[in-house]
């Protein structure tokens, strides 16, 4: 039986972590695409702003 207590936490890992690659996946592109480059837009124009401010 010590096999299996040592076996289950590598096993629940990975099952964790292909889950969470699988959401990420999932997750990139589609409707939900547009709205995340949107965002990042906007933040990067509001960073490029203040540098220009700082340096006139």
């Amino acid at each position: 039986m010590d096999y299996v207590s040592a076996l289950v936490p590598p096993v629940v890992m990975a099952v964790f972590f292909i889950a969470l690659v699988v959401t990420i996946v999932k997750s990139q592109g589609g409707s939900n695409k547009a709205k995340e480059d949107a965002a990042v837009d906007a933040v990067v124009a509001r960073a490029e702003a203040a540098q220009q401010k700082r340096n006139p």
